[in-house]
């Protein structure tokens, strides 16, 4: 799981790789570099061309001065000298700025969207394809944040902010070159104020960063609270837990107002001494200028003047916005980096390199596999598991919650690799089986049913994406789903809600059947299918899967031990072990543990 208290302390430490890592973001945006540098033209002609305004504005509001002007030249190539012409000048500059803008803003936008896209899919693309064990480590409100709010924070940066950025320090480099043109000595005086607020952003830059990234730490936490809480809502609400929840999310928010709150503290003061000092000097160089205007010999023009007050105004206005843009981007570069974790991360064909396809005709052998779940090393789930089931066999799996039915599925599947011992299907070992092929050839009916958002049609036809309509509906007959279906007005395009919340438990059973039937795998596994559901419901899906059984190899995960009685084979586990092996009728014979569990539902069935 995330731990944002841990996360915070590493980032810390590390703000140089994390830098370093947030900058192969930028690695999305290579395939359209062409367009991308069009656009960046198009931001250095309108932040270029905007520099003109202040002189020419100043040069306006001074026309009809006889003193000469320091940017005379300039002006001389538009023969800039009367309040027409200035006006004029300042229209036409407008006119073109507005143009190199439009298409700024479009190419922008446009490269963006495209990098985002393709960052989102290999984002996605990376969490479905993570290891099992990645999911036990990390909550999926968390994971949904990082596509989300995270990608938001770079599209927002990629989009405006680093054009912004860098229109703005156009302008001040710009600026400062017109400036001194215009006047040293005023210049002079401006410049005193850039080191000290340089030397200011640069630190609030750092400091503003780790509260930033702590925030989206606790901002994730808070959703993986939401995203239970829903989840989860017939548990909170049966158990009168809302207002648990409530203090739990509380909690959380609470920790992210205190942080953006502090933030905030930092911001304000860091903005109002900035203005303090920017207003400070603005009054102080108005003053001197107006002095050097002064006198039988002026050292500035009243345009060169206005120009150089409209200079200082556009600079000063430049360096104010810095610091929040600077933030931001800061901001993005910690979202950057939670998204490159994940992108960087090996998925689980990376980690399962697998390449062969055998034909798997569900013969499976079990030899000497020990398991431990890769978060507990210490804890051994399974030790020296051996047995081999045959084709077309029904093996029964029994014994008390943890004793490790569930691992053998998950290990059947190859959702982990095995700590010790092999795993062969047909001969071969598991692990160089390609892992989508092996897969392909397996079906798992669970107890807790997952229907995805959609029709009924879609939640069936999951089993084979290009099954057709006459497949699907023999499916759904054959899992004895059709009757229920057929009774609903929109019949196979009915809705059933997130997580099959329309839908009874023993409905989302066949809906699991059908699927598996369309499939047709050659290893079926069935998880403890009818322990959740009333007797009605049981005798039905127990129907259905009695006919999904016939012709495929079949293990079958059971706490009702009535439903297992024909099983060719039962395992029963203890402890992660095989301490008993046979059929329903050996294993009564040896009135050990199956005998005593066999036992103990009668006692509990006849009550």
């Amino acid at each position: 799981m995330f731990r944002p208290k841990k996360q915070k302390e590493k980032r810390v430490k590390l703000s140089k790789e994390s830098i370093a890592k947030a900058k192969k973001i930028f690695s999305y945006l290579r395939p359209y570099r062409s367009v991308f540098i069009i656009g960046w033209v198009f931001l250095v002609l309108s932040s270029s061309i905007g520099l003109l305004f202040p002189l020419f504005m100043g040069q306006l509001l001074g026309a009809g001065s006889d003193q000469p002007s320091s940017m005379q030249g300039m002006l001389d190539l538009i023969s800039a000298d009367t309040i027409n012409t200035f006006a004029i000048a300042l229209f036409v500059m407008f006119a073109v700025q507005s143009f190199f803008s439009f298409f700024r803003i479009v190419i922008f936008t446009n490269v963006t969207e495209n990098a985002l896209r393709d960052i989102r899919k290999d984002a996605f693309s990376r969490l479905i394809y993570m290891p099992m064990d990645f999911f036990n480590q990390n909550k999926v409100g968390e994971l949904t944040s990082r596509i989300s709010s995270d990608i938001e924070k770079i599209q927002e940066t990629l989009r405006t902010t680093v054009a912004e950025f860098f229109r703005q320090i156009v302008i001040i480099v710009g600026g400062i070159t017109f400036l001194v043109i215009i006047s040293g000595k005023l210049a002079l005086i401006m410049l005193a104020t850039v080191p000290v607020m340089a030397i200011v952003a640069v630190f609030f830059g750092r400091f503003i960063r780790k509260l930033s990234k702590t925030a989206q730490d606790e901002a994730a936490a808070s959703n993986s609270v939401i995203e239970e809480s829903l989840m989860g809502i017939t548990n909170v609400k049966s158990f009168t837990n809302e207002k648990f929840m409530l203090a739990k999310y509380m909690k959380a928010v609470t920790a992210i107002r205190a942080l953006n709150i502090k933030s905030g503290l930092w911001r304000g003061v860091f903005v109002s001494f900035l203005i303090l000092c920017m207003s400070g000097a603005i009054v102080f160089i108005v003053w001197q200028g107006l002095l050097m205007t002064q006198g039988p010999n002026p050292e500035l023009s009243r345009g060169d003047f206005f120009s150089f007050i409209m200079f200082t105004i556009m600079m000063g206005a430049s360096f104010g916005s810095i610091p929040d843009m600077y933030a931001s981007i800061q901001k993005a570069i910690g979202a950057t980096e939670n998204l490159m974790k994940i992108i960087e991360q090996e998925n689980e064909n990376e980690i399962q390199k697998g390449e062969l396809k055998p034909t798997i005709t569900g013969h499976v052998s079990f030899k000497q596999v020990s398991f431990s779940y890769p978060q507990r090393k210490d804890l051994p789930v399974l030790n020296n598991i051996t047995f081999t089931v045959n084709q077309n066999e029904t093996i029964a799996l029994v014994g008390s919650s943890g004793a490790g039915k569930s691992t053998i599925a998950s290990l059947l599947l190859n959702y982990y690799s095995t700590s010790g011992g092999e795993i062969q299907f047909d001969g071969v070992n598991i692990n160089e089986i390609e892992l989508n092929h092996l897969r392909s050839h397996m079906a798992i009916v669970p107890q807790e049913v997952i229907l995805f958002g959609g029709s009924i049609k879609e939640n069936i036809a999951f089993g084979d994406l290009e099954a057709s309509d006459e497949a699907i509906e023999l499916a759904a007959k054959q899992a004895n789903a059709w009757e229920f279906i057929s009774s609903f007005p929109e019949k196979m395009e009915t809705q059933v809600g997130d997580r099959g919340i329309q839908l009874s438990g023993g409905q989302k059973q066949r809906i699991a059947i059908a699927r598996a039937i369309l499939r047709n795998p050659a290893i079926l596994i069935l998880d403890e299918a009818t322990s959740a559901l009333d007797s009605e419901s049981e005798k039905l899906v127990q129907d259905a899967l009695n006919k999904l059984m016939k012709g495929r190899t079949s293990f079958v995960i059971a706490h009702r031990l009535s439903t297992i009685r024909n099983a060719n084979s039962i395992f029963v586990l203890d402890k992660g072990e095989i301490a008993e092996t046979g059929t329903h009728d050996e294993l009564i014979a040896k009135k050990g543990i199956y005998s005593n569990l066999v036992e103990l539902q009668g006692v509990e069935l006849s009550v």
